[in-house]
């Protein structure tokens, strides 16, 4: 039993992207992240860990290509509306610049 052409694939989460101009890994990013809002990791030693910033959003990290440069991309999703990734994102932000010396910008779309 697979998907066949006619089956719904599930929409994807709804994201809003904070960039951080700081060379660090993923999993150090995370930490920080982890740390600042005293939330666990889930998911770690995957491909894909994530921090829940509530019921119905989380953050993960996509870090630049081999050879690229910093920055790296928070991408904060939710699974209710764009509005909720982006209040959830500049909540985050508020956080993470309070507590580190991070530079981070929105970087939403229209």
């Amino acid at each position: 039993m697979g998907i066949t052409v006619t089956d719904q694939l599930p929409s994807p989460p709804h994201v809003a992207t904070l960039v951080v101009d700081e060379a660090l890994t993923k999993l150090e990013g995370l930490d920080v992240i982890s740390r600042t809002l005293g939330a666990s990791i889930e998911r770690a030693g995957t491909s894909r860990p994530f921090i829940a910033l509530g019921a119905s959003t989380r953050v993960e990290i996509e870090i630049p290509k081999f050879g690229e440069a910093p920055p790296l991309a928070l991408d904060v999703s939710s699974s209710e509306s764009v509005a909720d990734a982006r209040s959830a994102a500049l909540e985050l932000m508020n956080r993470l610049t309070a507590a580190t010396r991070w530079r981070i910008i929105p970087m939403f779309a229209d």
